[in-house]
């Protein structure tokens, strides 16, 4: 079975940093998610900060909708992956999420 890269965007803001309070119910829900996900979970993984893009040009901000975060799943198709992705509850919070198949090296 194949591993699917999960990259989200969004969620960067100039707003102030949560509370404890807020950063706690933001991660149960999250790790709630995690939890129906069950054994396809391969990798967590992690949130990001805001960082730079790389080019011939030089290096620019990537700006508020850049990379907040990836997680590594098991499924049998791209289709598979992409409807687990659907099913993130902060999609309904204007969350992005790419889907990439990880080729086997």
């Amino acid at each position: 079975m194949p591993n699917y890269l999960f990259v989200y965007y969004g969620g960067m803001s100039e707003a102030p940093p949560p509370t404890p309070a807020q950063q706690k119910k933001t991660m149960d829900v999250w790790m709630g998610w995690f939890g129906k996900l069950g054994k396809t979970v391969v990798e967590i993984g992690a949130p990001t900060k805001p960082g730079k893009t790389v080019s011939k040009a030089g290096a620019r901000a990537t700006g508020k909708d850049g990379v907040a975060g990836y997680s590594i799943v098991k499924a049998n198709s791209l289709g598979q992956a992409v409807n687990m992705a659907k099913s993130h509850p902060d999609i309904a919070q204007g969350m992005k999420i790419a889907v990439y198949e990880i080729m086997p090296m």
